[in-house]
């Protein structure tokens, strides 16, 4: 049975083994990848497209969709209705 420190010693000696595994691996991926875009002429848009986010479309603005005729104020429609249209019928105030 090994001592405690001859199992310290085996688990470093193994994760330098992983160590340098995983770097090989990578750098043959690396090629790999490389020489795939440079065989087929890709670009990087190619590869990776743009994703569209939701951030950019946040905090845009939306065109009002009603008018209050004696104020002028106007709302969306989305979120918590304003006071003057309020158990109102919404028609009456469409732009």
């Amino acid at each position: 049975m090994s001592t405690y420190k001859e199992l310290l010693k085996q688990r470093e000696e193994l994760e330098q083994q992983i160590q340098d595994a995983r770097k090989r691996e990578l750098t043959d991926a690396v090629a790999k990848v490389r020489g795939l875009i440079a065989e087929h002429g890709l670009t990087a848009e190619d590869v990776f497209p743009p994703t569209r986010s939701r951030a950019s479309s946040a905090g845009t603005k939306v065109a009002p969709k009603y008018r209050d005729p004696a104020t002028g104020q106007t709302w969306t429609g989305r979120g918590k209705p304003p006071k003057w249209i309020q158990n109102e019928d919404r028609e009456k105030f469409a732009i």
